[in-house]
C-alpha cells in the first residue's frame, strides 16, 4: 500500500519569496536545494519525480514535503541541532584568538597574519582564518581618515550640508576643487591586454612628461561637470575659472560656490573680483573635510577610468584624455546625491572623538593660533 503524499498549498507571496532565495548569491546552496524540492512540490509533482530530477533520495523530498506543511517555508533556514562537524576549541580559545588580534602585536610587526598568529596561539592558520571570518577581523588591511580640528567646524558643516540637503531656490550649486599635479606617465614598455582568465598589466616604473593641473565645478543638481587644465595653479587660473564658470551661466542667477580652504581661493584678488560678482556666494567647507566636497567623487572618477591606466607621452595627450572624459561625462552625467543629515555625522565624529580621546587625550582639540614672541 502507497504511503499518501501530503500536498503543498503555497500564497503567491511565499512562491515569490522561494523564488527570491533561489536567485540570490548569498543564499546557501543546502537552502537552494530545499527550496527546489518545495516549489516542485507545490506545483504536484510525487516524491519520486522530485528525488530523480534533483538527485536526492524520496525521503528527503517527503521530508521537506510534510516540514512545510508543519511549519511553513521558513524552516528551509533551520538547522537541526546536532548536525554537523563539532568545534574542537572551546569558548576560551576563541576569545584569546581575538583578544590577542586586537590588542597585541607580533615582535618587529604591525600586525598579525594568520600564520604567526596560529604558531603563538598552538592552533591551525584555518583556525585564525575561520575565527577573523566569523568576528570579521582584518587585521591585513587599513583605511585613512583624518578628523577635522577646525574651531569653525560645526558651522561649516551645518552650512554645506544645508546647501546639499535643501539647495537654494533660483540658484546654482557648484563644488568646485582643482586636482593638481595630475602626472603625464608613459609607461617604459607596453602592457599586456586584457584577455580570459588574465587581466590587463603595465609596468611598474614609468617616464615622467610634465604635469597638469585640473579646475573643475560639479553642477550638484544635474551631474555636469566644467573643467579646464592649466599649467599651474596660481590665483591667477583660478581668477581665469571663476570667469569660466560666469560666461556658463549667464544673466543674474546667484552661484553658490563650495570650495575647501586652499590659499588661492581667499586671495586678495580674488576677494576684489568676488566683489565685483556679488552674484558668486561661497561656502568653505572645514580644514582637513574634503569628503565634504562632492567634486573629490568625481575626480576619484577621472581617476580610475581615464589616468591611473592610462599612457601619454606628453602633456598634451593627458589633457586631450581628460578633455575626453569630461565630454563623455557630460553627454550622460549622473548626478552624485547627499544623503547624511548633520546628525548623523555629528554621531558619527562624536563616536571617533572618543575613541581618539581614549587612545591620546587632547589629540582632537581645536587648533590654536601660536602667537610669536619677537624677543
Amino acid at each position: 500500500m502507497s504511503r499518501k503524499r501530503l500536498p503543498v498549498l503555497l500564497s503567491a507571496a511565499e512562491i515569490l519569496r522561494l523564488e527570491q532565495w533561489l536567485r540570490a548569491g548569498s543564499t546557501p546552496q543546502q537552502v537552494v536545494l530545499r527550496a527546489r524540492i518545495i516549489l516542485a512540490a507545490a506545483c504536484g509533482q510525487p516524491d519520486q519525480r522530485i528525488a530523480k530530477e534533483l538527485k536526492v533520495q524520496r525521503r528527503t523530498a517527503a521530508l521537506w514535503r510534510r516540514r512545510v506543511g508543519e511549519q511553513g517555508i521558513g524552516c528551509v533556514w533551520e538547522i537541526a541541532p546536532g548536525r554537523g562537524r563539532k568545534a574542537h576549541y572551546g569558548a576560551a580559545v576563541l576569545a584569546r584568538i581575538v583578544a590577542a588580534t586586537l590588542h597585541t602585536k607580533p615582535q618587529g610587526s604591525t600586525h598579525w597574519s594568520s600564520r604567526a598568529l596560529a604558531q603563538v596561539q598552538g592552533v591551525s592558520k584555518n583556525t585564525i582564518q575561520r575565527v577573523w571570518q566569523e568576528h570579521q577581523l582584518k587585521p591585513h588591511l587599513t583605511k585613512s581618515f583624518k578628523l577635522s580640528r577646525d574651531p569653525k567646524f560645526l558651522e561649516k558643516l551645518t552650512d554645506v550640508v544645508g546647501v546639499y540637503l535643501t539647495p537654494p531656490q533660483n540658484a546654482v550649486v557648484l563644488c568646485v576643487d582643482e586636482k593638481s599635479q595630475i602626472q603625464a606617465l608613459d609607461r617604459t614598455q607596453p602592457g599586456l591586454p586584457l584577455k580570459p582568465g588574465r587581466c590587463g598589466t603595465f609596468t611598474h616604473d614609468y617616464e615622467r612628461h610634465g604635469t597638469t593641473t585640473l579646475f573643475a565645478a560639479l553642477h550638484v543638481v544635474e551631474g555636469r561637470v566644467i573643467g579646464q587644465c592649466y599649467p599651474r595653479h596660481r590665483h591667477q587660473e583660478f581668477l581665469k575659472f571663476l570667469g569660466r564658470l560666469d560666461g556658463e551661466f549667464p544673466g543674474e542667477v546667484t552661484l553658490h560656490l563650495i570650495l575647501d580652504n586652499y590659499g588661492t581661493h581667499g586671495h586678495e584678488r580674488v576677494r576684489r573680483w568676488l566683489t565685483k560678482h556679488p552674484r558668486f556666494v561661497l561656502h568653505f567647507i572645514p580644514t582637513s573635510a574634503s569628503w565634504l566636497n562632492l567634486i573629490e567623487r568625481w575626480f576619484a572618477e577621472l581617476s580610475q577610468k581615464a589616468v591611473r591606466r592610462g599612457v601619454f607621452h606628453s602633456v598634451k595627450d593627458l589633457q586631450r584624455a581628460i578633455q575626453d572624459f569630461l565630454t563623455a561625462w557630460n553627454t550622460n552625467p549622473s548626478p552624485f546625491v547627499w544623503t547624511a543629515t548633520v546628525e548623523k555625522l555629528l554621531e558619527k565624529i562624536a563616536r571617533c572623538q572618543r575613541r581618539l580621546e581614549q587612545i591620546q587625550p587632547g589629540c582632537t582639540q581645536p587648533k590654536r593660533k601660536t602667537k610669536c614672541v619677537v624677543i
